[in-house]
């Protein structure tokens, strides 16, 4: 786990590794996010092999939800109010229940580069729904996501895309609901830090559980290893590591910085996907791989200049 001390979040809600330096936590939170995220779509690919999707992203969030919570309690964090619950509920739906179990729903269909691509939507969605709570984006984070956009849109030139028409439309509609409780997150009642992220991964895993046994996904009489590791793996890293480092973005950067990961992400998956999945790079895809490392940059500049 991530323990990060700075003014806004005190001891008692931070996570393992202290930082001082609110900048130097932030920049050790997006590495952390932009990597270990990037690295979960192989991850969930693996795990999907033997595990039902849904109840792949419930088991996970439940259980790292859980072993957060447990740790936070511990190190003194206090009991959550009944409107924290509530709160952490309604963003761990969006982030969660539909960001991640729609996620691994994709992936059933589609390779792990070209879902970790259409996600990549994120930061145009942020930086809408951003507008529509008062936060005015600079010139240069629009041309940034107009430039993501464009990249995303190569996407359309993919024959994998392009035959899972259903498994596109699921990755948006997880970007978009992830992007808006992005937005919505900072001003919301939430308890403090690693204490945030635990009760949103409990709200969010009890949903996406329930979604999953409405679905009819029951777990399987024998699960091999493998699934069972990349689990394991997306328990730790994907989720109590990571997600305890993005809700640290969240509250100490604007969103298009905070979804810049969507950028990053895809470069990650592909390059795991090529080396340890046997998927391959077509010219549309690396395409929009150049494009959307060019809007990263543009929109990590904007947020450069702001502060």
């Amino acid at each position: 786990m991530l323990r990060i001390e700075s003014s806004a979040v005190p001891a008692a809600g931070s996570s393992m590794l202290a930082f001082r330096s609110g900048a130097s936590a932030l920049v050790v939170c997006l590495a952390l996010v932009y990597v270990l995220w990037g690295s979960t779509y192989l991850a969930i690919r693996i795990a999907i092999d033997g595990l039902p999707p849904l109840m792949l992203s419930g088991i996970r969030n439940l259980t790292a939800g859980v072993l957060l919570f447990t740790w936070m309690r511990l190190r003194g964090a206090p009991w959550p109010t009944l409107r924290q619950w509530r709160n952490g509920g309604v963003i761990g739906f969006m982030m969660i229940s539909l960001g991640n179990g729609f996620v691994c729903l994709a992936e059933k269909s589609v390779p792990t580069g070209l879902a970790a691509l259409v996600v990549a939507t994120a930061p145009m969605f942020a930086i809408v729904f951003g507008s529509l709570f008062g936060s005015r984006p600079r010139p240069l984070e629009w041309i940034g996501v107009v430039l993501g956009f464009a990249g995303v849109a190569l996407l359309d030139l993919d024959h994998r895309a392009a035959a899972s028409p259903g498994a596109i439309a699921l990755l948006v509609v997880a970007s978009a609901a992830w992007s808006f409780a992005t937005v919505l997150q900072p001003r919301l009642d939430l308890p403090r830090g690693g204490a945030s992220a635990s009760v949103q991964m409990l709200g969010g895993g009890t949903c996406v559980m329930a979604m999953a046994l409405l679905h009819g996904d029951r777990l399987p009489a024998e699960v091999p290893a493998r699934s069972w590791l990349a689990l394991a793996y997306l328990v730790v890293f994907g989720s109590i590591v990571a997600f305890s480092a993005f809700v640290y973005v969240i509250n100490h950067s604007r969103p298009a910085l905070a979804t810049s990961y969507a950028y990053v992400n895809p470069v990650v998956a592909v390059a795991l996907g090529v080396a340890f999945a046997g998927e391959h790079v077509t010219w549309p895809l690396a395409a929009a791989m150049l494009v959307i490392l060019a809007a990263v940059a543009l929109v990590v500049l904007a947020h450069a200049r702001r502060r």
